[in-house]
């Protein structure tokens, strides 16, 4: 992700000319993926397969399936991050013009792409995907991020049954935008917009088994029993895939259990939080050790924060107590509390370092606290020294405050907590932070974006548009807004990623409307038969294979 010489790529360019001589004879040792078996997935009732209908699928559990079956306009591929997390065209022939305006998205279709019952995929798949996002009687998730295409209020209000703004011919999509999004390559990346059939009806139950352009198909769905997953052969695209297929039991009693069940091989895996596989009771890291060969922790999108509320008078404009706050905190100490360093990656960048754009600024102190500049920040700068504190009613985030509350009584903060009797990770507990007046200064955020760009993690947690909505924190900068506006308009990646990394340190050194705290593990937990394994960071399903003779 850093910027190599001139001279470091010519060397690398003679070493790889250097090998050639040798290619063949290590190719012809390098043996294919083994094809073939059913993969067996196990998730608990609580582990949230809301929906198998791209409309409707809104949680971890049903886009990790979703993704065998899908084909979108644009994707991530089948790799390791970074590569893994670089958005690149996958039904689409190209990536998409763009108007001058960022408003109007064309893209072509590109031939080959089936769906299982064998009709060819065109751009009114996608058109109707769009659609019935928008169709008041579905209540779909997706709306959220269709909502801003032109004419898109109109469908909402069951004045049209189609958006204006969306118009396919043949291999030709166009979308037309009421306002510039330069993100929108990467919604479309979103498995609402996977390739439906053009007369896919509405149903708001959602419809499980339809026919798919992916990989795979889902050829039985019974909710709260089983989800059968089969290969596509009409599919006609690149993507790896090796098993003949998936079987899902949506019955584990409990999300213990499930684990059990991958540990005595009746499973292969199954989705569920950290927590429940850092559980010392079950044992993994104790039996399988981390990173070997069956149980994995890697850095993941979910950022653990801070907000550091601008729209009341403790911190507007005064960026100087916001950077002190920064200052004050222990954040390995906060760590330590929530599960130490497997819980996470400690950190004070907005961005993961596994996202395109992060780079390492070491902006404040990771492993203690600096007391000394948090003071010489703070002096003149409490106003009335007394900050209110909202955290979900439980356990570890009530702990979070208490801590914090210690560590910013040093600099003569006042805190007071108040538990919010929500789930911290809830769409309830991000609404009663963005209802306006609400009297909060200080807020224990878990943020996991749907896309793994930049953007997400910049514009939508700070650009003053998204006030009231996923700027929680209510920071209002014009200068700030122009420069995350013209990273995310950057056309070339490499000038993006540069833009966004250095965008990232300058905010939160010098504005700090949030305190970074770490970055989530990912865990997953497989079987011994288990091979072909990306994890991006979650378990890659599609590219997964097994081995021979299990």
């Amino acid at each position: 992700m850093r910027r190599r010489s001139t001279s470091r790529v010519v060397m690398l360019a003679a070493a790889s000319a250097a090998a050639i001589g040798l290619a063949s004879n290590v190719s012809a040792e390098v043996q294919a993926p083994p094809e073939g078996g059913i993969f067996r997935i196990s998730l608990a009732v609580q582990a949230g397969l809301d929906n198998l209908d791209p409309a409707l699928a809104f949680t971890p559990p049903a886009w990790a399936l979703l993704d065998t079956t899908c084909v979108r306009l644009m994707s991530y591929p089948d790799r390791r991050p970074p590569a893994g997390l670089r958005l690149i065209p996958e039904a689409a022939a190209a990536p998409p013009r763009i108007s001058k305006d960022l408003k109007t998205f064309t893209f072509e279709v590109r031939r080959g792409f089936r769906f299982s019952d064998g009709r060819p995929v065109q751009a009114s798949a996608f058109a109707r995907a769009i659609n019935r996002t928008l169709a008041p009687s579905m209540k779909s998730p997706g709306a959220l991020f269709t909502r801003s295409i032109v004419g898109a209020d109109e469908v909402l209000a069951g004045r049209r049954a189609s958006v204006r703004g969306v118009v396919a011919s043949g291999s030709t999509l166009v979308v037309r935008l009421a306002r510039p999004s330069p993100e929108f390559p990467a919604v479309t990346a979103l498995p609402f917009f996977c390739a439906v059939p053009p007369n896919l009806p509405l149903d708001p139950e959602g419809i499980g088994v339809m026919p798919s352009a992916g990989p795979y198909q889902v050829t039985e769905y019974r909710p709260g029993e089983r989800v059968v997953i089969r290969r596509n052969r009409f599919y006609g695209g690149t993507r790896p895939h090796h098993v003949d297929g998936f079987d899902v039991d949506l019955r584990a009693p409990s999300p213990a259990e499930m684990v059990r069940r991958i540990q005595r091989g009746e499973a292969d895996w199954g989705h569920n939080l950290a927590p429940v596989f850092l559980d010392p009771a079950l044992g993994l890291v104790s039996t399988y050790g981390i990173n070997r060969s069956r149980f994995f922790l890697k850095p993941g999108l979910s950022l653990r924060m801070l907000a550091l509320n601008s729209s009341r008078p403790l911190f507007r404009s005064n960026p100087q107590l916001r950077r002190a706050v920064n200052f004050a905190l222990d954040r390995k100490a906060l760590q330590d509390i929530g599960g130490g360093a497997l819980a996470g990656r400690l950190t004070d960048q907005y961005i993961p370092p596994i996202v395109p754009g992060f780079e390492d600024a070491s902006v404040y102190p990771l492993e203690q606290a600096d007391l000394g500049r948090a003071r010489e920040l703070s002096r003149d700068r409490l106003r009335d020294a007394k900050a209110v504190f909202y955290a979900s009613d439980f356990p570890f985030p009530l702990a979070v405050a208490q801590l914090v509350k210690r560590q910013l009584a040093e600099i003569g903060l006042t805190v007071e907590i108040r538990p919010v009797p929500v789930h911290i990770a809830s769409a309830a507990y991000l609404d009663t932070l963005a209802r306006p007046g609400e009297p909060w200064d200080i807020a224990l955020v878990v943020w996991s974006p749907n896309t793994p760009d930049p953007q997400a993690y910049m514009n939508l947690l700070l650009d003053t548009q998204h006030l009231g909505g996923t700027n929680l924190a209510s920071f209002s900068s014009t200068s700030y807004d122009r420069a995350m506006r013209s990273a995310a308009r950057t056309p070339q990646a490499r000038d993006r990623r540069r833009a966004y990394g250095e965008l990232d340190a300058r905010i939160a050194r010098e504005a700090a409307p949030l305190v970074a705290l770490s970055v989530l593990s990912e865990p997953t937990f497989v079987s011994e038969r288990v091979g072909c394994m990306v994890l991006r960071p979650a378990l890659d399903l599609t590219s997964v294979c097994l081995t021979q003779g299990s």
